[in-house]
C-alpha cells in the first residue's frame, strides 16, 4: 500500500497550523517543510498536528531531545516524525 500524500490545500493548512510563537520551534519546522514538504503523508500530518497541540516549551524539549514523547504521544508515527524534525 503506497502512502497517501497531502494535496496542496491540506499542506497549506498544515503549514498554517504549525506556526509557533517560539523562533527555535519555527526553525525546526521550517527546515522540515523545506526538506519534506512535497512528500508529507497523511500519517505524518496527523502526528504533526498532535505535536502542535503541545506548548512551545514542551515541543522544544522534544525537538532538542531533552525528553521523549510521553504516554499520550508515544506512537510510531510521532517518533518517526520527530526523527525527521530532529535531523
Amino acid at each position: 500500500m503506497s502512502p497517501e500524500f497531502l494535496d496542496e490545500r491540506a499542506l497549506g493548512k498544515l503549514r498554517w497550523r504549525c506556526r509557533r510563537g517560539m523562533l527555535e520551534n519555527d526553525l525546526f519546522i521550517e527546515r522540515f517543510f523545506l526538506r519534506h514538504g512535497e512528500q508529507i503523508t497523511a500519517r505524518q500530518a496527523d502526528a504533526m498536528t498532535r505535536l502542535m497541540d503541545l506548548s512551545d516549551n514542551d515541543l522544544l524539549d522534544l525537538l532538542l531531545r531533552r525528553k521523549e514523547p510521553g504516554d499520550d504521544l508515544d506512537s510510531p508515527d510521532v517518533r518517526e516524525l520527530l526523527g525527521l524534525l530532529r535531523a
